[in-house]
């Protein structure tokens, strides 16, 4: 079996989330989703990110729940085909009511852009070139 990944998020409004990441193209595994989750294919059989209600959330927890929008522990990186996909799910996120903390950056042989979803959580979109 392949090493996957399950990155978890604590969400204040699952709904909203999951609307929020449906306009950006992502679907979500309804045999591991319910009212307190919501299992969100990034990559299908590799990557996924686990959306929880902050009371859900804490049941896995004894520290506080960090406030995505105040304070930032962690920056979601994902690896993108093209510069044009990049940009587009940068445009998908903002139309969805998400923001950029940041303009692009372009390097030559790498291209990265961000987005902060609904909670604040940032994820990184990063193209880099073939050949590099």
């Amino acid at each position: 079996m392949n090493k996957q990944i399950f990155v978890n998020l604590p969400v204040k409004d699952l709904d909203k989330s999951k609307a929020f990441f449906s306009a950006l193209g992502y679907s979500f595994n309804p045999q591991f989703s319910n009212d307190s989750g919501a299992c969100m294919v990034i990559a299908e059989g590799s990557i996924y990110a686990m959306l929880l209600t902050e009371p859900f959330f804490k049941t896995f927890i004894d520290k506080p729940i960090v406030q995505a929008k105040e304070a930032t522990e962690v920056l979601v990186c994902l690896s993108c085909e093209s510069r044009d996909e990049v940009d587009d799910l940068v445009a998908r996120a903002v139309a969805a009511g998400g923001r950029t903390p940041r303009a692009a950056q372009d390097h030559g042989f790498m291209y990265a852009h961000a987005f902060e979803d609904l909670d604040g959580h940032i994820w990184e979109l990063v193209w880099m070139a073939p050949q590099a």
